[in-house]
């Protein structure tokens, strides 16, 4: 049995590295932001548009919950995730966390040049956009480096992040 959790900030490449991963660790892939968004039938932007961040957090929050329970798996989060109702915490037990982290720099590049607009980001022009990244990671950065593993998101070697992971404490990969 195996747990590998993707935590870190939005566009990171959580789910991108996330696939690859899965593939070659033959593991399923799942991501919470999808899940989410299947079960409630709806997308998070329209979500938070109609209920509100604070309604979206507790139901994010139990949809990690149920995913913590699948095995064989790589999860990739949505960037808020471990940030509230102690996640990271539920993620470290549950799992092998693993945090992939990018510069303040790449971030503000991938966030202006994505194909998707994020949900707390979309309306933000770039020096907002600049702010908010600032001021977030200041906020979740703390959070996200009680991971397991720290990935530098812009050189990402998967070869070597699988061999971290085949090598790390059996027992971290393994609780339910």
């Amino acid at each position: 049995m195996a747990r590998i959790v993707l935590v870190g900030f939005p566009g990171t490449g959580k789910s991108t590295v996330g696939k690859v991963l899965a593939r070659k660790m033959g593991l399923q892939f799942l991501d919470s932001d999808q899940e989410f968004e299947s079960h409630y039938r709806t997308s998070i932007s329209i979500f938070l548009q109609k209920f509100g961040e604070e309604l979206f957090r507790k139901y994010e929050n139990e949809i990690l919950q149920k995913l913590l329970q699948e095995d064989n798996i790589v999860l990739a989060t949505g960037g808020g995730t471990p940030c509230f109702h102690d996640a990271m915490s539920l993620i470290n037990e549950k799992a092998t966390s693993v945090y992939v982290k990018l510069s303040k720099e790449s971030l503000f590049i991938r966030l202006t040049q994505a194909k998707k607009r994020r949900p707390l980001v979309e309306k933000s022009n770039p020096e907002e956009l600049k702010d908010y990244i600032e001021n977030a990671l200041k906020v979740r950065e703390p959070i996200y480096q009680q991971a397991h593993i720290v990935a530098k998101g812009e050189s990402i070697d998967i070869d070597a992040l699988v061999k971290r992971l085949v090598s790390y404490p059996k027992d971290l990969c393994t609780k339910s």
